[in-house]
């Protein structure tokens, strides 16, 4: 009878693994997103969330309050629901316990906003005029940066390839121009902490980004359900030319309100009304779209920043001035999430019509101190 020369070594494994069975575990772990240097925001209730084994108790505590517990269900899932907290100015804490311990240090409250379109909402600060001047003014330990790679995913994805930062001069430049003007604004208006979130790819048309799209699944779905005021969105370039100048608005409401849906609560959505260029649009399109924009103003908890001053080259796509397109984004913000009385927060908007004889004429809301033509 022949013996098996195998059956040792079989032995040996099996005893190995009995032995190491004890040891082999999930670890409690956490998506980017939640990560020390984050900005948490302010007086709402902060989700936390993250992965461990099955079964397995899982504690959150923010400081010295009292845990918040919860176990991870049959696929190793976990999420909290930690109370409202006020703004400080403080570094905060956070521990994560289960198994393993996780501890998140300098931590800051404040407001928490995520910057989302194509090419001029991805366009980096270094290529913006006075860029030397701005990078190396970005001192800022308050003012939070996350941005997101690009992503595109046929199912939602659970988490990114990215960390947040304390904005200096050496982890700004590359960061969207538009986002950190507006961040800036609120961070100087306001006097708290601000976290921004890039998510933005340069040349994609809106369709992508809506709920069940690969942008939406690679870049907008592993941040969700983070606690956040709202969002800024620059896009359209790309939706420039389309048969039904309403589709564009059907598209940005699905957008909106699936986003609004998705994150369970009603997040503001401010966004850039295209800026002219004198390229390859089809003759017409543009001011269609423009309309679709407007009509945008619609959908409640949105604003809309009219840029077309801004631009000093009509053949260029890409403005320049970043610094005036993210405040204006910053005085709706202002105006409308922040009670910010007196501002003048939006241009002129057509109101209404009324004919007067052989005349017609027209009202136009924010018009401050009255309507002038710009060569007087």
């Amino acid at each position: 009878m022949q013996k098996n020369k195998c059956a040792p070594a079989l032995f040996v494994l099996l005893i190995l693994i009995v032995c190491l069975a004890p040891q082999i575990r999930a670890d409690v772990t956490l998506p980017k997103i939640i990560d020390s240097h984050m900005v948490l925001q302010r007086d709402m209730p902060l989700p936390i969330w993250g992965w461990a084994e099955a079964g397995e108790e899982v504690s959150v505590q923010l400081d010295g309050n009292a845990p918040v517990k919860t176990k991870a269900d049959d696929k190793g899932n976990w999420k909290v629901t930690l109370s409202a907290v006020k703004a400080d100015g403080k570094p905060h804490h956070l521990t994560i316990t289960g198994k393993n311990k996780i501890e998140l240090t300098d931590i800051l409250i404040g407001e928490v906003w995520i910057g989302s379109g194509q090419s001029n909402m991805e366009w980096p600060l270094s290529a913006t005029v006075k860029s030397n001047e701005a990078v190396a003014a970005a001192n800022h330990p308050q003012i939070r940066l996350f941005h997101v790679p690009k992503v595109q995913s046929p199912t939602p994805n659970k988490d990114v390839n990215a960390k947040w930062q304390v904005c200096t001069p050496a982890t700004v430049p590359n960061f969207s121009g538009v986002l950190y003007y507006f961040g800036l604004k609120l961070h100087k208006e306001l006097g708290m902490p601000v976290g921004l979130i890039n998510s933005s790819w340069g040349g994609s048309p809106i369709e992508p980004w809506i709920v069940g799209g690969g942008m939406y699944n690679g870049m907008i779905a592993p941040v969700k359900p983070f606690a956040m005021r709202g969002a800024t969105w620059y896009q359209g370039e790309s939706n420039v030319g389309g048969n039904n100048n309403l589709y564009y608005f059907h598209k940005k409401k699905d957008l909106i309100e699936g986003w609004r849906k998705v994150w369970g609560q009603n997040l503001s959505f401010h966004f850039v009304q295209l800026a002219p260029w004198k390229g390859q649009y089809p003759p017409g399109k543009l001011p269609l779209l423009w309309e679709t924009q407007v009509a945008s103003l619609k959908i409640p908890g949105t604003g809309m920043a009219v840029i077309t001053d801004l631009v000093d080259n009509l053949q260029d796509i890409h403005p320049k001035n970043k610094l005036d397109v993210g405040n204006r984004l910053a005085l709706w913000a202002l105006a409308k999430d922040y009670g910010k009385k007196d501002l003048v927060y939006s241009g002129p908007l057509y109101k209404s019509m009324a004919v007067e004889g052989s005349k017609i004429r027209l009202s136009f809301a924010h018009t401050g101190g009255g309507l002038k033509s710009r060569d007087g």
